[in-house]
């Protein structure tokens, strides 16, 4: 086989694959022992008939198409990286004459990766995200904690509140009759969660146990059972259990209960730095977006529909996974949104061009800017991947393959990218913070 690079115009190149007649030949024998099976030709048992026998009833090209598709299948990616061409989509392919006895050539057309250049990415100005931890911030957090270590005990003494949690039975009623599915026993359920629609949990506040209360509500009109949207309901409940949420003291010895300091002053101190460091990565991340919104704007360029279609199809695939994960799936969803999946594809065409467009100005600025990553660089970048997913980096590395371990290399190139623009980036105060410092000044 011998690969022809003929030019490029445009984002378009082409180029043509030349397969010998014994090459053709060979793959030709090859369908023909994979698929005798299927013929049954009289004088002979199924499957046992010789080829030239099979060409004569059925075309010398019986197994010639297939032949062909082998070949190319087999050779075309290699073709493509002994021509050093980053195919974006689908190749159109055009053939010479079939002839028998002779070889064949593929001419083959390809979209490739647009060359960009881009201008206007150091300097950019953009306004300072950063926020300062308050000790507000910190008292919230303590809060969070002392929640988190919280445990539930039964009360005797007093009936339902609000805030907590209760064990209840209940009935529902739409005037005489029972309806179905509001029913329940033991139900656990914490008032104030907003679990049941509007009115339910509310009435339940001063509630006694073991005592029977009729929770009398109205169905929202719009409610997902349409024999109950819109209707008054009576719900007899009987609560069982009452137990409320019992908070450690926020003191030196819950400080020792839960880490490896002495001290609530000392964990206070911690807390800060950790919230801070939290927040200036988040802060950080936003103003890189900021960045480049703002080359975004000053650069113009083609960028191909193929990759956009490619990443509205990822997109679509993200989307399915973490609708999977609350047991839906992106089909159910579209229909229930009332859409159909290529209006749901044509809406996320603007985020998806954008990701694209950004994606290939970060690439053309690392190229510009001859970035490079290295392999200590990788091998972080891996060893942190494996971390984070709990696997052996080793079993990463086979888990990923050849052409994955270059996506993570260029990965670390754009980051890197990123942080460049970021580190020549004009960071100027948010218009607010600079009009109150003005003041401040004045009123010296």
């Amino acid at each position: 086989m011998k690969n022809t690079f003929i030019g490029k115009e445009g984002n378009d190149a082409k180029f043509t694959m030349e397969f010998t007649a014994e090459e053709f030949e060979s793959a030709k024998v090859k369908v023909y022992q994979a698929n005798k099976g299927k013929f049954q030709i009289d004088g002979f048992r199924k499957g046992k008939a010789p080829r030239s026998i099979i060409e004569k009833r059925y075309g010398e090209g019986v197994f010639a198409e297939d032949a062909i598709n082998d070949l190319l299948s087999a050779n075309y990616g290699a073709a493509v990286d002994e021509l050093e061409l980053e195919v974006v989509d689908s190749p159109r392919v055009e053939f010479s004459p079939i002839e028998k006895g002779k070889g064949f050539t593929a001419t083959i057309t390809v979209q490739v990766y647009p060359e960009v250049e881009v201008k206007d990415y150091k300097g950019v100005e953009i306004e300072d995200r950063k926020q300062a931890i308050t000790d507000a911030d910190v008292d919230a957090e303590l809060e969070n904690l002392r929640h988190r270590n919280s445990r539930m005990i039964s009360v005797e003494d007093r009936p339902v509140k609000d805030g907590d949690s209760i064990i209840l039975d209940y009935k529902g009623f739409v005037g005489d009759e029972q309806f179905e599915g509001g029913t329940a026993d033991g139900f656990n359920l914490v008032i104030g969660s907003g679990t049941f629609i509007p009115g339910f949990e509310e009435q339940l506040v001063g509630a006694e146990k073991e005592k029977e209360v009729d929770v009398k509500v109205t169905f929202p009109t719009e409610y997902h059972s349409e024999d109950l949207a819109g209707k008054e309901a009576v719900f007899k409940c009987v609560v069982h259990d009452i137990k409320e949420e019992e908070l450690p003291d926020l003191d030196d010895e819950f400080v020792k209960d839960i880490s490896e300091l002495d001290t609530l002053d000392e964990f206070r101190e911690f807390t800060a730095g950790r919230l801070q460091s939290e927040r200036d990565a988040m802060t950080e991340s936003i103003m890189k977006d900021d960045i480049l919104d703002k080359i975004n704007e000053a650069n113009d360029f083609d960028v191909p529909d193929a990759m956009v279609e490619t990443e509205v199809d990822n997109m679509l695939q993200e989307y399915d996974y973490q609708l999977r994960a609350q047991g839906m799936d992106i089909s159910t969803y579209i229909q229930y949104m009332g859409r159909t999946v290529d209006e749901f594809r044509e809406d996320m065409k603007i985020s998806a061009f954008r990701r694209v467009k950004n994606r290939m100005m970060i690439r053309a600025i690392a190229n510009q800017e001859n970035i490079t990553a290295s392999d200590e660089e990788v091998e972080k970048q891996l060893n942190d991947m494996a971390e984070q997913n709990h696997i052996d980096v080793e079993k990463l590395k086979e888990y990923l393959g050849g052409e994955n371990l270059k996506a993570v290399r260029e990965d670390v190139r754009i980051q890197k990218a990123i942080d460049l623009l970021y580190e020549n980036a004009k960071i100027v105060p948010k218009k607010e913070d600079d009009k109150k410092a003005k003041k401040a000044e004045a009123d010296k």
